[in-house]
């Protein structure tokens, strides 16, 4: 029985989008995510890099992998990993009381006391009470772990309850530098939202056109959002972020949306005659949507939730854009792309993938899982809202698995000239 200390997937556990899986599978990821939970720290280096084991090992899971390919993946990346810091009894002690908790936020050598704090939790109130308590509340605690959580592009999906512990606590040592631009951007929009904004294709069309937030970023800054864009036009930011709001009667509608949106975004933002290549972080947006799909599933969470926590999804991607640059989107280079694998050869290749940290994976995924959400709804929308349509997703799916075949797999910061120029250009017909 799974438990908030025990692992143990069954074929019911693929999440909202999975193609083949196996019980075989199931048994050995479920041992060596045992194994990773057991021994590894949530960060695989003092930069704070996420261990991706977890998202790897289920991605795989749920498209279909051998126990052969599951165990390779996880040998590459136990190879790589930090072990984990001893949990500190009086830690986790102190954290149970409230007016403590904040004192160990933010701090990683503390991972394993939140860790062990939130199985307890979950053990004893169970995973939609703790999420309720530590993510939804609304309150002072909540807000700030929620914010932690979208600052580590990270959402525990409710596939294990020992995996909801670990994405809990890795959110409680995060760093909470996003909060005030999620925040002020609610404040900015009245609330939580109750009518429908923008689409976020209509804004990332925006914000491309304003000078201010296309130059508001310089090659270099490192961390693109922080020490870029929120630094350098904070207010313009907020003023396109506050338009993305969205209602609970068309949550279905938007959802898909924006997953459209982040397709479009990833793929047509190329550099021709460049090789095709996706942008690193970019991806990350798109990867989590996945788990968006599977919050709207879940009804014990309350609408109110999951319009606030679309918005603030919806809000990052937008800042996530202007953070790159705002690199230029064609759909053309999404539209003639050639298709020479089906959907099950596109899996396959990510799931025997000989150098994949889960990225690549997590990406494909996301982007089969796009079509399955938004092909019933792709014409409910305004014109030029769901750019992504027909055969377009598998185009899309074949560009990102014929893109990460080769050593250099990603860019970083696309919108910029310099990240292209070690990158080949394509062949020439």
């Amino acid at each position: 029985m799974a438990t908030a200390t025990t692992i143990k997937l069954s074929l019911a556990d693929t999440g909202v989008f999975s193609s083949g899986a196996r019980e075989d599978s199931a048994k050995l990821a479920s041992e060596l995510l045992q194994e990773d939970m057991r021994t590894h720290h949530i960060f695989f280096n003092k930069k704070r890099f996420h261990n991706h084991i977890v998202h790897h090992l289920l991605t795989l899971f749920a498209l279909g992998a051998s126990p052969q390919d599951i165990q390779a993946a996880y040998d590459r990346g136990h190879s790589y990993q930090r072990s984990s810091y001893p949990v500190e009894s009086d830690v986790v002690h102190s954290i149970i009381e409230k007016r403590n908790f904040k004192d160990y936020l933010g701090i990683e050598e503390h991972y394993s006391s939140f860790l062990a704090y939130f199985q307890q939790e979950i053990d004893a109130k169970g995973v939609s009470s703790v999420l309720q308590e530590h993510l939804f509340t609304e309150d002072e605690h909540a807000d700030d772990m929620l914010t932690r959580m979208f600052a580590g592009e990270f959402f525990p999906a409710a596939v294990s309850p020992a995996i909801v512990a670990q994405g809990l606590a890795e959110a409680a040592v995060h760093e909470n530098w996003i909060a005030p631009f999620l925040e002020g951007a609610e404040r900015a929009a009245g609330g939580v939202g109750s009518q429908p904004g923008k689409s976020l294709t209509q804004l990332l069309r925006d914000v491309r056109k304003d000078k201010v937030l296309s130059e508001s970023v310089q090659w270099g800054d490192g961390n693109y959002m922080r020490n870029g864009t929120l630094k350098r036009a904070p207010e313009k930011m907020e003023e396109y972020a506050k338009q993305y709001t969205v209602s609970p009667n068309s949550l279905e509608t938007q959802l898909a949306e924006m997953i459209n949106a982040l397709v479009y975004c990833s793929a047509a933002s190329q550099h021709p005659p460049k090789a095709v290549k996706f942008e690193f972080l970019l991806i990350h947006a798109l990867n989590c949507s996945v788990f968006f799909s599977a919050i709207l599933d879940r009804p014990w969470i309350s609408p109110r939730t999951k319009v606030r926590l679309l918005e603030w999804k919806g809000r990052m991607d937008l800042l996530l854009y202007v953070s790159r640059g705002t690199p230029p989107l064609d759909l053309d280079e999404i539209v003639n792309y050639p298709v020479t694998r089906n959907w099950k050869e596109i899996f396959n290749t990510g799931n025997t993938h000989p150098a994949d940290d889960s990225h690549v994976v997590k990406l494909i995924r996301a982007i089969a899982n796009g079509e399955r959400v938004c092909k019933p709804l792709e014409d409910r929308g305004e014109a030029g809202e769901f750019m992504i349509k027909g055969d377009s997703w598998l185009k899309a799916g074949n560009m990102a698995i014929d893109s990460t075949l080769s050593d250099q797999r990603w860019i970083f910061g696309n919108g910029f000239d310099e990240a292209w120029s070690e990158v080949e250009d394509r062949p020439r017909l």
